[in-house]
């Protein structure tokens, strides 16, 4: 099994407009950071995970045209404004590409693109997208879901399980419940969301990601959704063995 980083950024990405490197050092490319999604693979199978503003690129970045399904985490913009963008695919494809996301993602993704999923004048549906269940397989690979804290929402924290090996995505979340600590134990690889150092109220500070790692001792954990105050060098110097900033382009082959 294999996964790749596709973005490593925060919902401004970074550099922000403007040019705002903030702590990070633009001569470090891997403070380049386009917004969080990521892709797993197994035997011919890919999941793609959320359509941020950034796909077009991440996708032509990864040299990748065709996926077998994408999954939404939550209804953010930069989880799922690269949508449209979809409409290559379903034409690579030559079907509706798959497409699962939890109950009230799923509403909400209807609302907001409503012609993705219907169609609209002469324009076919580009996506047929079901209800995101606590577990299923896709392909090659089986996949578990559970509901986390995400401020006043929930997004979907996901493990990915193929031959033995167990990858977990934990993006966009600001607590660590019972169920997900179930979800996210026995990881070899865990790619978690650590926004800033400071405290923030809908996503993790780097103190806690520490310590969750601490708990939870995957085999290796790589931090993302990161904002322009998280220097890539700096955190490599200091963040405790076994736990790595993420960087786009990222892969992790089991």
């Amino acid at each position: 099994m294999k996964v790749r980083i596709l973005g490593s950024g925060t919902s401004s990405g970074v550099p922000r407009i403007g040019n705002d490197w903030g702590d990070c050092d633009p001569a470090e490319p891997r403070n380049r950071r386009m917004r969080s999604s990521i892709m797993v693979e197994h035997q011919g199978t890919r999941i793609l995970i959320d359509t941020s503003p950034d796909m077009r690129q991440q996708l032509l970045d990864a040299q990748v045209g065709t996926f077998d399904a994408v999954l939404w985490t939550h209804e953010h913009a930069d989880h799922v404004f690269g949508i449209d963008d979809l409409r290559q695919v379903y034409h690579a494809l030559g079907h509706p590409v798959p497409g699962y996301a939890r109950p009230r993602t799923a509403a909400a993704l209807r609302q907001q693109f409503n012609y993705v999923f219907q169609g609209n004048g002469g324009y076919p549906p580009t996506v047929r997208l079901s209800d995101l269940p606590d577990r299923l397989r896709i392909g090659a690979i089986e996949v578990q879901v559970v509901d986390q804290p995400h401020g006043g929402i929930t997004s979907a924290g996901l493990r990915f399980e193929a031959d033995g090996r167990a990858i977990g995505y934990a993006t966009d979340l600001h607590e660590m419940t019972d169920d997900m600590h179930r979800l996210y134990e026995g990881l070899d690889v865990w790619i978690v969301d650590a926004l800033r150092r400071r405290p923030h109220p809908t996503h993790p500070d780097l103190a806690t990601v520490i310590g969750w790692h601490a708990q939870l001792k995957p085999a290796r954990t790589a931090l993302v959704h990161m904002d322009q105050s998280m220097d890539y060098e700096e955190l490599c110097g200091s963040l405790p063995a076994g736990i790595k900033p993420g960087y786009d382009g990222l892969e992790f082959q089991l």
